[in-house]
């Protein structure tokens, strides 16, 4: 990851997720009923539905939503019976694309990605086609203003975590996802605040887009953002200076 700066994608993509507050809910609470689904519905023994449960209280997701959620998943009230998937595919210049969704029809979801796709100069590709370029990861950014760099790597180094690079205004920490809980419980030890910390597939490489391609990205982006299935996004495009980070 070096050089490449995560922060701008992460703190893009919250704009997003707020000017988008309804449609957001929505798709918390089917991370929740998946989680609680595939795993219980106790937190303090699933783990997956414990970081979705604390995402959507991030966002103020209301109790009562999360708690219908689990229910739901339980049977003990009825509901929709989503599946989680992962579609890849290419979007302008070969960037690669990775989204992850929960869907209750994937015919349905598959179409109207494959034309998404389409309609922004990219293509829909096979399983396969590019999750070899990701690599699955915690990420953690901490703003560089409330911690000295000596002392957050020491934390860092005790904990064990992969990496800790300065880019711009962030600290950047990298970690095996099976010590994600350690490291941010060491840090929330030290006090040393967050403004992100997610589990989340990072690229190996990157590709370069000039102006044009960029804003095509972009809206690539911004219209899988918008499809009620898609839960998330990752994708390894490198945008020209001055152009708004995706």
């Amino acid at each position: 990851m070096a050089g490449h700066s995560h922060a701008a994608n992460v703190m893009h993509r919250k704009g997003a997720v707020d000017a988008k507050r309804g449609k957001l809910f929505s798709k918390l609470c089917r991370a929740i009923y998946v989680a609680a689904k595939n795993g219980g519905p106790d937190p303090a023994a699933n783990i997956r539905l414990r970081y979705a449960i604390d995402k959507a209280r991030s966002v103020s997701v209301p109790k009562e939503n999360i708690e219908r959620s689990i229910k739901k998943a339980t049977g003990e009230v009825g509901g929709e019976n989503y599946e989680e998937l992962m579609y890849e595919g290419y979007g302008p210049n070969g960037v690669a694309v990775l989204c992850s969704v929960m869907t209750d029809n994937r015919n349905r979801t598959a179409g109207e990605l494959r034309r998404i796709f389409e309609l922004c100069g990219g293509n829909l590709g096979a399983t396969g086609c590019v999750s070899y370029l990701f690599t699955y990861k915690g990420l953690f950014l901490v703003p560089v203003k409330h911690v000295a760099e000596d002392k957050l790597m020491e934390v860092v180094l005790e904990t064990g975590a992969d990496d800790m690079e300065k880019l711009g205004d962030y600290y950047e920490i990298t970690c095996d996802p099976k010590i994600f809980e350690s490291v941010k419980a060491a840090l929330e030890a030290h006090r040393i605040p967050c403004e992100s910390a997610e589990t989340t597939y990072i690229a190996t490489n990157y590709v370069e887009l000039d102006a044009e391609a960029a804003k095509k990205m972009m809206k690539l982006r911004d219209l899988l953002e918008d499809n009620d299935d898609v839960q998330e996004i990752y994708s390894n495009e490198e945008l020209p200076e001055g152009v708004g980070s995706v």
